[in-house]
């Protein structure tokens, strides 16, 4: 498992490559979150990356050290990779900053704003398959027909990227007994898992997963790769039919938990997250809030770290969700009055 993990001379190298495009990102103790969770909690704004999301960080690195054994060989590849949209987004402003062209596959019926955003970076995109597998069936399939670089979801180069975050949360709050990651390919669980064994720490690490996409959840309990079907209509960053081998070893051996959140927990963190702290969440961007939420009773006197890992959310479903009668605070008020 040891080489599928990036060290801490590999974190601390990543960093100095995303520092150089962006800056690091705030961790905040929201009064109101810690209120309705009844628990120190700490939230990282991943939300307020470049692109949106973590995913920024792992694609300048894999983009960094692909450029690099270009530049050895004097040929700049043309990259492709699939997604639902932040993965795409971050290969595409990396791909722009060294000099690349990328095409980027996404299902049919994708989100138009996350569509519209990879565009803006200058990325081909083409629409193929009903779910995240088919694309990204088919665009191993480009890359093979018109020779281009099949970027994965899940690589040690990405992690080392996304690992930066988490040391930065660990750094500056390294007494959190409890981290919750959400799981869509798995590079972000890993990556917290690298950076928790780059400082020595013994935080808890809890993966969420979507309840309409089971496959890591299920995996987790068999020991071994499960397919599940996706039909979440609300965290498509979590939209994974079938696991990532090199992630599901890591996370069978390092990770502690993993529990599952339906859409409407899912929502309901998104509308909290906005009332609560007024920043937008999309769906696996409010995962984990959403698992913490679910088993808050569990949480009582423990300091608690979550990740908003991502904040493009289409408008409209966001302004539906905004509408929606207020379950998580309605929740709150009965606990407190219980009490």
């Amino acid at each position: 498992m040891t080489d599928l993990l990036p060290s801490r001379t590999d974190i601390e190298q990543a960093a100095h490559i995303v520092y150089a495009a962006m800056p690091a990102t705030p961790q905040y103790c929201w009064p109101l979150l810690s209120a309705a969770l009844g628990t120190e909690t700490w939230v990282k704004h991943e939300n307020h990356t470049p692109t949106g999301a973590f995913k920024i960080r792992g694609g300048l690195v894999y983009l960094h050290h692909l450029a690099q054994g270009a530049s050895a060989t004097t040929h700049t590849p043309g990259v492709i990779a699939a997604t639902r949209g932040n993965h795409g987004q971050s290969v595409g402003l990396a791909a722009r900053r060294y000099g690349m062209d990328a095409t980027i596959v996404v299902p049919q019926g994708n989100s138009k704003e996350k569509n519209a955003a990879m565009q803006a970076l200058g990325v081909q995109l083409i629409e193929h398959g009903s779910e995240f597998q088919e694309s990204r069936e088919y665009a191993a399939a480009l890359a093979q027909r018109d020779g281009l670089h099949m970027i994965p979801s899940f690589h040690r180069d990405l992690v080392g990227g996304v690992a930066t975050y988490w040391m930065e949360l660990l750094r500056a709050q390294p007494e959190l007994d409890v981290l919750f990651v959400a799981i869509g390919q798995g590079s972000g669980i890993c990556a917290a898992v690298a950076a928790r064994r780059a400082l020595n720490l013994k935080t808890r690490i809890i993966g969420v997963v979507s309840a309409h996409a089971l496959a890591y959840k299920l995996s987790f309990e068999c020991g071994s790769k499960v397919e599940s079907p996706v039909t979440t209509l609300v965290a498509d960053g979590m939209a994974c039919r079938v696991p990532d081998d090199a992630a599901l070893e890591v996370i069978l051996d390092q990770v502690d938990e993993v529990v599952a959140v339906t859409d409407e927990e899912v929502m309901a963190a998104m509308k909290l997250y906005f009332t609560a702290t007024h920043n937008v969440a999309e769906g696996a961007g409010a995962a984990a809030l959403a698992a913490a939420m679910q088993i808050r009773h569990r949480l009582q006197g423990r300091r608690i770290g979550l990740t908003l890992s991502g904040g493009n959310v289409d408008h409209d479903m966001f302004s539906e969700i905004l509408q929606r009668p207020d379950m998580a605070q309605e929740q709150f008020e009965d606990d407190r009055r219980a009490a």
